[in-house]
């Protein structure tokens, strides 16, 4: 019998687990991923996007909360509970010492990390070495850790947790924390959620998992059919656009193009679709995706020239090169007449101001449709690059309904003991779009609160004698 159980393995799981010890709990984490695999997504991320009102160590200049908060009403599009949100931004400028206290360390961002030297702290490692440091802390503070352990069902009695189920084994607690992530893993829920489009065909099919493939949604179906609230769209996701030829699972960061905004991107009739320079790349990175998915055969390609080569993020893989574009088109298998015309189009329309990458300059096109309202030069430069891009799913944003307290509902009333953080509850802040680093801030602002708040609850239980689960 423990005080807490955390349901999860990733940075919401461990925040959690980390407070509720902390506050004085017997905790258990059940990680589904073995060992080698624990961590969930957050083992591919690389930083947390940070309010501050002022230089902080490795944040440069100034990231007010009012522009955080209006970074995210963009790319959201409105479809956010900004109370919730707010809590979060506020959360993000003071969490980084009691990270540090648990082992994570912090760097300055690298030359050409899109942007974020202002708004983003990056983790000494990346989210492997921040994942382990919360291990090592959580194993050192007396949490009890259990691998291979997927929760596949939950005892719940009017609304109040009663034990987790792994199998055979009953895992009975006072209270519990459900931070095991969304269901982009799960390819059957995924396709069955995007149907079948206009084309008869089946997008989903066609989706990459950039995360981690434990993410199966099995906790959030049992809490679906125990009739706990939820919110969001089934197709919302954090989905970018990536190399096609990445791996099925666990891709990560690396499979990620970041030449988009410096070229123009087209699909497989060889037709341009969106405006390439809309934003910077970290506040429309997330975009891509769902745009690619929405293409014929759900694929697309990203073409740049030699001027775009050393402004962004060097890929994994090769781009595709030539030495002409119609030798370009013919390598990526694209209409050379109608890839020709798109490009032609395009390089007239463009009209170049004082081209500069790192601020929203005056580089646009006239008289095209879409248009580039930003780093629009005609790509005219020898060699020519081409990368074919597939939707690459991180996350989900259909999950559980939740409030400042981090707290599960049933019908509209908080469970008494019943909390949840991270992916699996992110879209109440996330109803679309994305912007780089927020999923950390959300999953330990939200982790932080629920892991204090069980050990409360699970306080509350034991003094009222409440013997609500039998071993």
């Amino acid at each position: 019998m423990w005080d807490v159980i955390v349901v999860g393995g990733g940075n919401a799981a461990l925040c959690a687990a980390l407070m509720a010890r902390e506050a004085g709990a017997s905790v258990l984490l059940l990680e589904a991923a073995p060992r080698e695999w624990r961590g969930g997504n957050s083992q591919h991320t690389r930083n947390l996007r940070c309010m501050h009102d002022a230089p902080q160590d490795v944040l440069v200049d100034a990231y007010p909360e009012e522009e955080y908060w209006q970074d995210l009403l963009k790319v959201t599009g409105g479809i956010t509970n900004e109370a919730l949100a707010r809590m979060v931004i506020r959360a993000s400028s003071t969490c980084r010492d009691w990270m540090r206290k648990h082992g994570v360390r912090f760097q300055p961002p690298l030359s050409g990390t899109l942007h974020v030297a202002r708004t983003n702290a990056f983790f000494m490692g990346g989210g492997k070495a921040l994942v382990n440091a919360y291990y090592r802390s959580a194993e050192n503070l007396g949490v009890d850790i259990r691998y291979d352990s997927p929760v596949d069902d939950l005892e719940i009695r009017g609304g109040r947790f009663v034990a987790a189920k792994v199998g055979d084994i009953r895992y009975a607690g006072n209270a519990v924390v459900l931070a095991c992530g969304g269901f982009e893993s799960n390819r059957e829920w995924v396709r069955e959620a995007w149907g079948q489009n206009e084309r008869g065909e089946w997008p989903a099919d066609n989706f990459l998992v950039r995360g981690t493939r434990y993410n199966m949604g099995t906790v959030l179906k049992v809490m679906m059919r125990e009739g706990a609230d939820t919110m969001g769209d089934p197709t919302q996701a954090h989905c970018v656009a990536i190399d096609a030829r990445s791996p099925l699972y666990d891709g990560g960061i690396c499979t990620r193009l970041d030449c988009v905004s410096l070229g123009i991107v087209v699909n497989c009739d060889a037709h341009r679709f969106y405006d390439e320079g809309e934003d910077f790349w970290p506040k429309r990175y997330a975009l891509w995706g769902r745009l690619v998915a929405l293409q014929p055969k759900q694929i697309a390609y990203s073409i740049i020239d030699a001027k775009a080569v050393g402004r962004f993020m060097p890929p994994v893989f090769n781009g595709i090169k030539a030495d002409t574009l119609p030798d370009l088109a013919r390598e990526l298998g694209l209409d050379e007449g109608e890839f020709m015309k798109t490009v032609t189009d395009f390089n007239n329309a463009c009209r170049v101001g004082s081209f500069d990458h790192t601020i929203q300059d005056d580089c646009h096109t006239a008289g095209v449709t879409p248009e580039k309202t930003h780093w629009a030069r005609p790509i005219d430069t020898a060699p020519f690059y081409g990368y074919a891009l597939r939707p690459g799913i991180t996350f989900t944003y259909f999950g559980l309904t939740t409030d400042d307290k981090a707290s599960i509902f049933f019908n509209g009333q908080a469970s008494p003991n019943m909390y949840a953080a991270g992916e699996i509850s992110a879209g109440n802040v996330l109803g679309k779009g994305y912007t780089a680093g927020v999923g950390m801030s959300i999953g330990t602002a939200f982790g932080r609160i629920a892991g204090t708040q069980a050990a409360a609850a699970a306080v509350r239980i034991k003094a009222q004698g409440l013997l609500h689960a039998v071993v």
